[in-house]
């Protein structure tokens, strides 16, 4: 059994953070961070807290009384009973199908640990994802993961330089159709590239916090790591609406055969390149005022909607 000891300090961490944090707009399918996972938690407080004031009048002499001990609510017990509650949801790093367990003893009263002064608690079923064999487990997926998207991008890369270097080379394939053909090329060798440069910008950053750099150090990197993975979302965006532009290209081609090849290529230019920096803008102002956390690589719940509606809007 494992027996946590530091449960109750959680309480007065959660509160003091409380007043330095501002509300994240939070989704369950993310991958959350710190702050936003402290906020999750003094939401539940807050909740465990009216429900025990609800149910207080249903407590009998003798019974163990509902309590939050920092992560779960507990309910009330009867005496001499094991009181098994689900790993909650709100901890995101928890085993969710697993259960925490604790003692009420015959006297009424939860059962303690005497050696710390402590209430027991069987917590070692929600934290089965964070032992060391599953982390070792999860960090050899994510490097073959990572090995086999960057040897995509990377012939991905030379391919798309290649055809470029082509359409550019050779005058009698200069026309409106393939310069709309090297635009297209040209984001997805953007977005490779960005790719590239957002890893090795986020791989410096963990080895900067494994080796516990100075503040203003980490600080000016973070502000790099947010700057690459702004570019990275603004060329993701620019993939898609360059694929528009070659379905309104061919719209054109059927239905507005009137229109000059020059004025509608810089119109098309300015719709493939110039609208994902309005709506990416927008993002990088919401994130910055709301969710202005570690290196925005980690999603901030709903202010994800605010680039991917547009995207599906292209897509669509």
């Amino acid at each position: 059994c494992r027996t946590l000891h530091s449960i109750p300090h959680v309480v007065a961490f959660t509160t003091c953070l409380a007043s330095l944090i501002r509300p994240a707009q939070i989704d369950s399918d993310d991958v959350i961070t710190r702050d936003e996972q402290i906020y999750v938690l003094i939401g539940a407080h807050a909740k465990c807290e009216r429900s025990i004031k609800a149910h207080m009048s249903l407590v009998k002499e003798g019974d163990c009384v509902p309590e939050w001990d920092g992560i779960i609510c507990w309910p009330r017990s009867r005496a001499g009973q094991l009181v098994s509650v689900l790993c909650p949801q709100y901890i995101y790093d928890f085993n969710h199908r697993g259960q925490a367990y604790r003692q009420c003893d015959a006297a009424g009263s939860w059962e303690q640990v005497p050696s710390i002064n402590r209430t027991w608690a069987n917590y070692s079923e929600c934290t089965a994802y964070l032992t060391s064999n599953h982390r070792s487990q999860e960090e050899k997926v994510f490097e073959r993961l990572h090995l086999m998207y960057t040897v995509g991008y990377s012939i991905s890369l030379a391919s798309l330089s290649v055809a470029v270097s082509i359409l550019g080379y050779f005058k009698r394939l200069h026309c409106t159709r393939n310069y709309i053909h090297i635009h297209l090329f040209a984001s997805f060798i953007c977005r490779a590239v960005s790719i590239f440069v957002k890893d090795a910008v986020l791989h410096s950053m963990s080895e900067d916090r494994d080796d516990e750099t100075g503040f203003a150090a980490q600080k000016s990197h973070t502000a790099g790591c947010k700057v690459a993975v702004t570019l990275f979302l603004y060329f993701l965006a620019t993939n898609h609406y360059w694929i528009l532009v070659e379905g309104l290209y061919l719209h054109s081609l059927i239905f507005m055969a009137f229109l000059s090849d020059k004025s509608y290529l810089w119109a098309l230019t300015i719709i493939g390149w110039g609208a994902p920096s309005v709506f990416v803008s927008i993002w990088v102002s919401a994130r910055a005022s709301l969710a202005d956390t570690q290196c925005w690589d980690i999603s901030a719940g709903n202010l994800k909607w605010i680039y991917q509606v547009p995207i599906l809007a292209a897509i669509v």
